[in-house]
């Protein structure tokens, strides 16, 4: 971690910030020659590898209520509290340790709440009917698609049920997050618009409801966030802003400016669970990776702030944190609070009292760099589970694919992570030699010498077969392998894939793998 960075200046006009800035540009690493414009105030830029852990206890009369059951939702992975209980995003560290660097003053003062870059979450009902939303370069004479990363290409979407009432922000990065309790998928969207009746979109990507609320290597995409995740990841939530608790029982959602965030040089640009990052690394001058964990520690004095909402947010700092999920223009930090949530600290206008209070969370908020363990909202030890998540698949289905032989068309199906074969009697053979299927995710990748498993999952008789090169030479050759079927091999140094599946031939099949580091 960063030496202490000393306090700069703070612009302010009449005593008043001005409003926050954020003027980016959105790269996925997976397709960097498809670059698009980002632009706006309040919120952040574009992708990021990263997550580090970071934690801290909070008061005990809190942490004894925070872990009484009775107070915390029944249950997770629904709309209320989305994702898993074991997921970060619902899990605290025990003793965390922390880095030195402080967050550096900027322009402006630091801000929580909605706005134009924060988002809304949008519920879907089984009545809803679909919605096609295709791409914001479409024209009268050409329709193309929305950006999907997961893909590596453009396509057009349908949403199986689409709520009446969604409303994109409305600064320039237009979020909008849709969660279908139905397909217990929630839909992430950039720069979101109707226009003249037809929905159109820059970007789309989807995550499991019920997941962990992180990409992961292979399906390393989820949301609009710079990081990769969906933007409603961490909001405070309207239901949760006067539910009577002491903390929200997750972790928050938090940017940070150029002068905080790594360059990527002296530091990692991004870290686990992050799956992306912001590009122009270059503007940055901080040490802080994006996707790490930030926390106030435990002797940070709360007694003294006297509005409770903002009380709530720093218990919530010193139990859960906040995790960067992308960056902005200007303001040290900026926490997003969900559009429809009334969170306001200054409802009466410029309050010099809690501006000050911001700035002293500012001063006091510090990377978690390590942690002795992790409680999930069961109360149960993870650390054992995240540790696994480091570990996970690194090989995607996505193409580009090349028929070699045979009739039936396949295409990579984003929903089932596999390349979906058609109909057919006779074998197909597709080949992707371009190496698009291992992970960009850098903290995923095994070190050359290690070991790791490939295991096939097939439907209809298909087969995997995999190729691993080195320079150039193929250094490993799995031969075909069936459903169920696996093999263990060294991973080479400078590694590259080449992938070819061969379909069934009693009707449609599918075909994918995983290839997973071994401890």
């Amino acid at each position: 971690m960063g030496a202490d960075a000393g306090d700069g200046p703070i612009a302010v006009t009449g005593g008043r910030p001005a409003p926050p800035r954020i003027i980016g540009r959105f790269v996925n690493p997976a397709f960097s020659n498809m670059p698009i414009q980002r632009s706006h105030p309040f919120t952040a830029t574009a992708l990021v590898l990263a997550v580090a852990f970071s934690g801290s206890l909070l008061s005990t009369g809190a942490l004894a209520q925070a872990d009484d059951a009775s107070k915390r939702p029944a249950k997770y992975g629904n709309y209320l509290q989305p994702y898993a209980a074991h997921s970060l995003w619902n899990a605290r560290p025990v003793n965390p340790v922390f880095g030195t660097f402080v967050i550096p003053k900027s322009s402006y003062f630091p801000a929580i709440g909605p706005g134009p870059y924060s988002t809304g979450v949008f519920l879907a009902s089984p009545t809803d009917k679909p919605m096609t939303v295709i791409g914001r370069r479409s024209t009268e004479t050409a329709t193309v698609g929305a950006a999907d990363p997961d893909n590596g290409a453009d396509r057009v979407v349908t949403i199986p049920h689409w709520p009446a009432d969604v409303l994109p922000a409305s600064g320039a990065d237009g979020h909008a997050d849709i969660v279908d309790p139905v397909t217990k998928t929630v839909h992430s969207f950039w720069q979101l618009k109707q226009i003249n009746g037809q929905w159109t979109a820059a970007l789309y990507s989807w995550s499991s409801l019920t997941g962990t609320g992180w990409g992961d290597p292979a399906h390393y995409y989820q949301g609009a966030r710079a990081v990769g995740i969906p933007a409603s990841a961490g909001l405070i939530r309207a239901h949760e802003v006067k539910d009577g608790l002491p903390t929200y029982t997750h972790a928050l959602a938090m940017s940070l400016t150029f002068n905080a965030l790594s360059n990527g040089v002296d530091t990692p640009a991004y870290v686990f669970p992050a799956t992306s990052a912001d590009n122009g690394l270059e503007r940055n001058s901080g040490v802080i990776p994006e996707g790490a964990l930030m926390m106030l520690p435990p002797d940070f004095d709360s007694s003294r702030i006297a509005n409770p909402d903002l009380r709530k947010v720093v218990e919530t700092l010193k139990t859960y944190g906040a995790y960067v999920v992308d960056r902005n223009e200007g303001t040290p930090f900026v926490i997003y609070a969900e559009n429809k949530s009334n969170y306001h600290l200054m409802p009466g206008g410029w309050d010099n009292t809690i501006a000050s209070e911001l700035d002293r969370i500012r001063a006091g908020l510090r990377q978690v760099v390590s942690a002795d363990d992790w409680i999930d909202a069961d109360g149960k030890s993870i650390s054992r589970a995240i540790e696994a998540q480091r570990r996970m698949n690194i090989l995607s289905m996505r193409g580009s694919w090349t028929k070699q032989s045979g009739s039936a068309a396949a295409a990579f199906d984003s929903a089932t992570q596999s390349l979906a074969f058609d109909e057919t009697t006779t074998k197909t053979v597709y080949a992707n030699f371009n190496n698009t299927g291992l992970t960009h995710v850098k903290w995923a990748l095994p070190k050359a010498g290690s070991d790791v498993r490939l295991k096939v999952i097939a439907t209809g008789g298909a087969t995997l077969r995999l190729q691993a090169k080195s320079n150039g030479r193929v250094t490993f050759d799995s031969e075909e392998l069936g459903n169920g079927q696996s093999v263990r091999f060294e991973w080479p140094t400078s590694p590259s894939l080449n992938l070819i599946a061969t379909s069934g031939i009693d009707g449609a099949s599918s075909v994918k793998a995983e290839l997973v580091p071994l401890p």
